[in-house]
């Protein structure tokens, strides 16, 4: 089993862990429910570094920005030749020019 998806599995029974073992400290009265969110928010922290690095051992997807499934951006690939083809082909307007009426003021404060 590839060890990005065992620690994706693992993520909700850490977080249900870490509910119980907080649980268990607040009844013997040795901590307050204060803790969680910390130790929430460093788990989850934890478990992002873990998949991380196991995505990048992996070495089927680039630990780069944009190179981890669910990206905005499509991975590419190494080779500079290929990336400048397709984003040749793939690159389009985004910003539609403006036509010369739009510009001209009038005499109604500039719409026409």
């Amino acid at each position: 089993m590839n060890r990005y998806i065992l620690i994706r599995r693992l993520t909700g029974p850490a977080i249900l862990l870490l509910i119980g073992i907080i649980a268990l400290l607040h009844q013997a009265d040795l901590v307050s429910w204060n803790l969680f969110v910390p130790l929430l928010l460093i788990l989850i922290g934890v478990l992002k570094l873990a998949e991380r690095a196991a995505l990048a051992a992996a070495g089927d997807v680039p630990p780069l920005p944009g190179g981890y499934p669910g990206a905005p951006y499509p991975y590419t690939g190494a080779n500079p030749a290929a990336n400048s083809a397709q984003t040749s082909a793939t690159q389009g307007t985004a910003i539609v020019p403006a036509q010369s009426k739009d510009l001209e003021k009038t005499s109604e404060g500039g719409q026409s």
